[in-house]
């Protein structure tokens, strides 16, 4: 190739690379359905494009675990998380939590939950583990914080029962789906989260009221914000500086208001995914100090195993 070929050649590279660096794509985990959950966020990716630059592109999976692997293929530079998911994202799609959601009546965090309906016989803990055999369960994705690891921890580990087990029927859905379905009576008890409930009570209050909250968990940190590490530091840059300027005029609250009640961002760190790693170690102890397949040195191998990792995580 001629010399002047060659540098025309390297300079439409050199730009199309340039223009594939000012794309990005944002995956948003299914706790809701796909056309839903593109009504609530559409809005705060447009503004990001206006005030960024940036073409950012959407990425709505099935579950959760298709945007932590989207990310891993690189599919997904960008995405909201739950903390569980946010750890599969972080050792696993080479992820970095660099921000953290805020809620508009500045909580530090949100609560799992379990839900029936209004007029059911169940109104407490007590009640769904000695009535488990007739019960037809809702629980969440298995990649849900809220929906799935929390009350895996508090609610099955804590009082040794096996929830695949314990139940006439257990099937996984979506927070949205599992309210759909206590709604209908096709579950008579679903784990769920103060961000649904209270959106549902904003949103279709006559709905909410033929709801019963029966357990409430302990608080959960807020959500985090999760890019690849390896995204171009000057995208990086811009994202960072939108999301943690956003929410501050009244235009930017309404749209953060419409996706869980939000109000904005603020930074954060991996450091925040600590307490989760420590329930699910602490989970899995429990679930080996139950389990009467293992022999007294096969537990007391695998229980020094966790200690060691828990151990790890407080220094």
């Amino acid at each position: 190739m001629k010399p002047m070929r060659c540098v025309f050649a390297l300079t439409l590279l050199s730009a199309s690379l340039m223009v594939a660096a000012q794309e990005i794509n944002f995956g948003i985990i299914s706790t809701d359905s796909a056309s839903v959950q593109r009504e609530r966020w559409e809005p705060l990716f447009r503004d990001m494009e206006k005030r960024t630059g940036l073409t950012v592109k959407a990425f709505y999976a099935p579950d959760y675990a298709g945007v932590v692997e989207a990310m891993r293929f690189n599919k997904v530079q960008v995405a909201w998380y739950g903390n569980k998911a946010a750890i599969d994202a972080v050792d696993r799609s080479n992820g970095e939590v660099f921000a953290q959601i805020l809620r508009s009546d500045g909580s530090l965090g949100y609560n799992s939950l379990l839900i029936t309906q209004k007029d059911s016989p169940y109104n407490n803990l007590n009640d769904v583990l000695k009535n488990s055999k007739s019960i037809n369960f809702g629980i969440g994705d298995p990649g849900s914080t809220s929906g799935f690891l929390v009350p895996s921890y508090y609610v099955f580990a804590m009082n040794k029962v096996d929830p695949r087990t314990a139940f006439k029927t257990i099937r996984n859905a979506s927070h949205g789906a599992n309210i759909q379905a206590v709604l209908a009576k096709q579950v008579d008890v679903a784990t769920n989260n103060t961000e649904e409930t209270d959106k549902l009570e904003q949103t279709k209050p006559e709905l909410a009221k033929e709801l019963k909250i029966i357990w409430k968990s302990p608080l959960i940190p807020n959500d985090p914000i999760v890019w690849r590490k390896d995204l171009d530091p000057a995208v990086k840059a811009k994202v960072k500086s939108f999301l943690i300027g956003y929410g501050k005029t009244d235009a930017d609250k309404e749209v953060m208001s419409k996706i869980y009640n939000y109000s904005g961002f603020k930074e954060s760190t991996n450091d925040q995914l600590i307490p989760i790693r420590q329930l699910e170690l602490y989970k899995d102890r429990v679930k080996v100090e139950n389990d009467a397949q293992y022999s007294a040195e096969e537990k007391t191998r695998l229980l020094a195993d966790i200690d060691k990792k828990l151990a790890a995580l407080t220094k």
